[in-house]
């Protein structure tokens, strides 16, 4: 019994990896911001190596050479001042170089002066509300209909047979590419969180509150998020989707979208 119980937790686990789309580092995305902070992350990370290999090389090296079995003997002094004063100067050397790179990056990442557009985006259990300021447009988005029935208990629907489950959306945000983009973010009812890794976003929206971002997406194209904080049953089918358009393309969407409000609003 046993047996077969860890067989099919291994078949479980091999079949999702199968179906998966992951990766073990952050993507670098599609905006200058989202390449800088990869860029950022790297140079920490590679820091991080650094440190581990010096220390765990110097424990190692210090285990084996000086074990009892060689007849050495242990020292027999108290500290070491000039061991102090290295020990905590090299920290901070490599604490402020690392911290000019990331304050300047934090502070850009704040910087949402000068928007070519600038859209609302209102969480609610369990969609979005996106408005439009300077195009007087506004519609919610919620999970697309193929996903909807999909994840419905006992649908008979194979999840794996629909694209892009559970990351679809019924509208998705139309954006030109090239264009700053300023993001205002509030919730409705509960916390909810804007989540693009491809846009480098992740941003709180808070009932009575509003958080602020910006991004620049660089190339077209489709890119899909999700809510990342924890909102209720229904949590995992708010995804998000922001289309990258050229500027024709969204002018023309715009466009399309005004003249069926009308007709959206009378049915």
């Amino acid at each position: 019994m046993l047996q077969k119980t860890v067989l099919c937790m291994i078949g479980l686990t091999l079949a999702g990896v199968a179906h998966a789309s992951w990766g073990l580092n952050m993507p670098q995305g599609v905006t200058e911001l989202s390449k800088e902070t990869y860029d950022l992350h790297m140079k920490v990370f590679w820091v991080c190596v650094a440190i581990g290999v010096v220390v765990f090389g110097v424990m190692i090296y210090s285990i084996f050479a000086h074990r009892k079995s060689r007849g050495v003997t242990p020292a027999t002094f108290s500290h070491s001042t000039t061991a102090e004063i290295i020990w905590t100067a090299v920290p901070v050397v490599i604490l402020l170089a690392l911290a000019v790179p990331t304050a300047k990056t934090l502070v850009r990442l704040e910087d949402s002066r000068d928007p070519d557009l600038t859209i609302v985006a209102t969480g609610y259990q369990w969609k979005w509300h996106y408005q439009y300021q300077d195009e007087d447009l506004g519609f919610y988005s919620s999970l697309s209909r193929p996903s909807l029935e999909a994840r419905r208990k006992q649908s008979g629907i194979d999840p794996f047979s629909v694209d892009n489950y559970l990351l679809d959306v019924d509208n998705p945000v139309v954006v030109p590419v090239g264009k700053k983009v300023r993001l205002l973010l509030t919730s409705n009812d509960v916390l909810h969180a804007w989540w693009v890794p491809d846009l480098a976003i992740k941003k709180d929206a808070i009932p009575g509150m509003i958080n602020e971002t910006w991004f620049k997406a660089e190339q077209v194209g489709t890119y899909r998020g999700q809510c990342a904080e924890l909102c209720g049953k229904d949590h995992g089918y708010m995804p998000i989707v922001v289309e990258v358009v050229d500027e024709d393309a969204y002018q023309a969407w715009v466009d399309t979208r005004k003249a069926d409000a009308p007709q959206l609003a009378a049915n």
